[in-house]
């Protein structure tokens, strides 16, 4: 009996020529090598021992080769010149370090045949020089005329490792400057004479839009990687719309203009995480101030049920059509060039991460209403779904929308029911305080 060839991971065994050729001869089928030319990977196909007995065309156009007959029965480590490839005894997966390495653990998985996504690390030896490479890889396992094959398909994803290494450095270096600045005004405006304390206000305010710029910038990248964290607590509605408001009152968007908040009509307490919920309401709270003319109102409210509570915020103004189909479509924007992740944004996180549904509405008449809809008890377990709100608030009284007693037609609050923050100095002040 042949004794094992050494190895400290993957067996190190490999197939005879003879079979090596016998076994490409299976993948020469032209609707399968175009089926595995289409796709936009590298694709190897592995044999038991883990070597190659087909590549698809990207390789080939990678490696400028006409054919992969010099690839036949090497391994992905040594096709790529892994430094383990060349340290094991028995080639790729044989060394040491492999025991860590994704793409051996991947093609183990699919030779016992599960599906499996790994990434990879590879640092390749060139000469003196070392070149490093992130790679996500999947292996599938995949039978044909009776023998076990694996599908290994590759994908270079170091640029994307980079850019998320460069991000991070970027919004670390750039909150600890914008962070410092607005704590220097905040320590300016505690101390200059009252004849400069109105510029002084503005250097604060302006300092402290900064911030919130950079951390929602941060927090929509977390997001968008599945990367964010949900941090869920008891959390009161109706005072959380209220801090929202107040904030909003001094932000530049809100000049000439005033932001009304409607009374809670019943108990607005749930679970929740309070900082990505203030996110999605300041998102709707700015984004209906743009949308307002001067000296015209947005008004806020929620309101509750047993199940849930939905927030609201309305403004003056009717959304075309044609902007309705794409409202909350990543990117795109009525407001020019670069802009359009509010929207976005208010979609992502209340779906994504609170469980929660968005929508709006929309009337000829002269306002549009956005909602967020929250179940109160969704990270117990309580509830694991929300259906759509309402496209009326008033509707369960059986009113059209944009009628009964919280609104008037062009989306003002009815009643002395509401608490204002105007946009003059006053408002400013208090919400700097």
């Amino acid at each position: 009996m042949t004794p094992p060839l050494p190895t400290f991971h993957a067996s190190a065994e490999r197939s005879a020529d003879a079979d090596l050729l016998r076994q490409a001869g299976l993948f020469r089928d032209p609707t399968l090598v175009s089926l595995l030319d289409s796709v936009t990977d590298i694709v190897l196909i592995l044999n038991r021992h883990r070597q190659i007995v087909f590549v698809n065309r990207n390789l080939l156009e990678l490696l400028s080769l006409s054919d992969g007959a010099h690839l036949l029965g090497l391994r992905p480590g040594e096709l790529f010149r892994c430094e383990n490839a060349c340290d094991g005894p028995g080639g790729c997966g044989t060394a040491d370090g492999c025991r860590e390495c994704g793409a051996v653990k991947a093609v183990l998985c699919a030779l016992g045949d599960q599906r499996r996504v790994e990434e990879c690390r590879i640092t390749q030896r060139k000469g003196d020089d070392v070149l490093a490479y992130d790679l996500k890889v999947c292996a599938t396992p995949f039978t044909r005329d009776g023998e076990r094959f694996v599908i290994f398909a590759i994908n270079d994803i170091s640029h994307e490792k980079r850019r998320r290494a460069l991000e991070r450095i970027f919004f670390h270096d750039i909150l600890n400057t914008a962070g410092g600045l607005r704590n220097l005004a905040q320590m300016i405006l505690e101390e200059v004479p009252l004849d400069l304390r109105g510029d002084t206000m503005l250097l604060h305010r302006f300092s402290n839009a900064l911030v919130e710029e950079i951390m929602t910038q941060k927090l929509l990248l977390a997001a968008e990687t599945d990367e964010l964290p949900v941090d869920p607590q008891p959390v009161d509605g109706g005072e959380l719309l209220r801090d929202v408001a107040n904030l909003y009152a001094g932000h530049g968007t809100a000049r000439n203009r005033t932001l009304s908040v409607l009374a809670c009509a019943g108990d607005a307490a749930m679970v929740t995480d309070p900082t990505l919920l203030g996110r999605v309401l300041g998102n709707m709270v700015k984004n209906a101030l743009e949308a307002t003319p001067e000296q015209g109102e947005v008004v806020l409210g929620c309101d509750c049920d047993e199940a849930c509570v939905t927030f609201r915020v309305r403004n003056p103004g009717y959304i075309r059509p044609d902007v309705q189909r794409q409202i909350f479509q990543r990117s795109f924007s009525t407001k020019g060039a670069g802009r359009g992740l509010g929207t976005y944004s208010i979609r992502l996180l209340a779906q994504n991460y609170l469980k929660g549904r968005v929508g709006f509405e929309t009337s000829p008449a002269g306002w549009t209403e956005f909602r967020v809809c929250l179940p109160r008890n969704a990270f117990n377990g309580a509830a694991d779904d929300v259906s759509a709100p309402e496209p009326a608030w008033a509707r369960e009284q059986g009113q059209a929308p944009g009628e009964g007693p919280l609104w008037k037609d062009n989306g003002e609050a009815r009643g002395r029911d509401a608490t204002a923050w105007g946009s003059d100095d006053a408002a400013v002040a208090r919400a700097d305080r």
